[in-house]
């Protein structure tokens, strides 16, 4: 591609330094067009730095001689290239009970109404789509063994897009620091000191890893899973993707959910005109309605 008509090109870095590569219009429209296709992420022309900092970390690894060149290396679809560029792409914040209103909810009202309706089920099904590096469903983890008697058959699918915060996710192990969110009695009974390369990090308890099963997952792809969920966690992943992709994946939600299932979403995230399958609870918690 010509270098012509880059007037609108990234031509600086996060620190408004002068950068060494030029992203231009063509080749940000084809990465967005790429990510749009690949995970439904709908990305603006004011994400064009976010870009840019993300993506040129792979063209150094690469040791390519541009973006051009990176985006010829995808678009021939490099399979393992294609999950890395998907992977940069991805935003990963997360916490330890992040938007705690949830947990509490879990804790005083949906867990002890869930034993009551079905005390000889004794089965507990949670699905947290979009899981990150694993620090939502280790928080659910926490907060149904120390609701629900152990003698129940309590099991978590935790799936996000990104494979390489699976695989930290499944690891279990953390910073202290991102252990801060959590109450002291709960750091005593499910972490352990050491097992990573500081003598500060955790390691989440074997006991609660048993309870959780890790696995990769484009959630706009067909769904691999066996059996209903009562409760599903999706919650500041939809807000990457448009009305009409948002549409759809409520309607499978709706589908993958016992008729009394509830779905927790993230605060800035509505199924308002969106869905009819859900009834709006309060404080972004919604119950099955179809």
């Amino acid at each position: 591609m010509s270098r012509s008509g880059q007037e609108n090109a990234v031509t600086t870095n996060a620190g408004g330094r002068a950068s060494e590569f030029i992203m231009t219009d063509q080749d940000f429209r084809f990465f967005a067009d790429l990510i749009g296709k690949r995970a439904g992420i709908v990305i603006t022309e004011v994400k064009k730095p976010l870009v840019y900092g993300r993506l040129v970390r792979r063209v150094r690894a690469l040791k390519l001689s541009g973006f051009r060149e990176y985006c010829e290396l995808l678009a021939r679809g490099d399979d393992t290239e294609c999950e890395q560029f998907t992977n940069a792409l991805t935003t990963n914040l997360t916490s330890f009970f992040r938007e705690p209103r949830h947990f509490e909810f879990l804790r005083e009202t949906l867990l002890p109404k869930l034993m009551k309706q079905s005390p000889n089920r004794k089965r507990l099904r949670i699905w947290s789509a979009g899981c990150s590096t694993g620090e939502e469903p280790y928080s659910l983890a926490m907060t149904v063994a120390e609701v629900v008697p152990s003698d129940w058959d309590v099991k978590i699918l935790a799936t996000d897009l990104d494979s390489q915060v699976i695989a930290r996710a499944s690891a279990g192990v953390y910073a202290s620091e991102r252990t801060e969110n959590i109450s002291q009695g709960l750091l005593k009974r499910w972490f352990q000191r050491g097992g990573g390369e500081r003598a500060d990090m955790m390691r989440v308890r074997q006991e609660l890893r048993d309870m959780i099963t890790f696995l990769p997952l484009n959630l706009l792809e067909p769904w691999p899973l066996r059996g209903q969920f009562d409760i599903i966690f999706c919650r500041n992943v939809v807000i990457y993707f448009d009305k009409p992709t948002q549409r759809v994946l409520f309607n499978r939600f709706a589908e993958q959910l016992r008729s009394d299932g509830h779905l927790f979403v993230g605060h800035s995230e509505t199924l308002y005109k969106v869905s009819d399958r859900f009834t709006l609870l309060g404080n972004t918690i919604y119950g099955r309605a179809t």
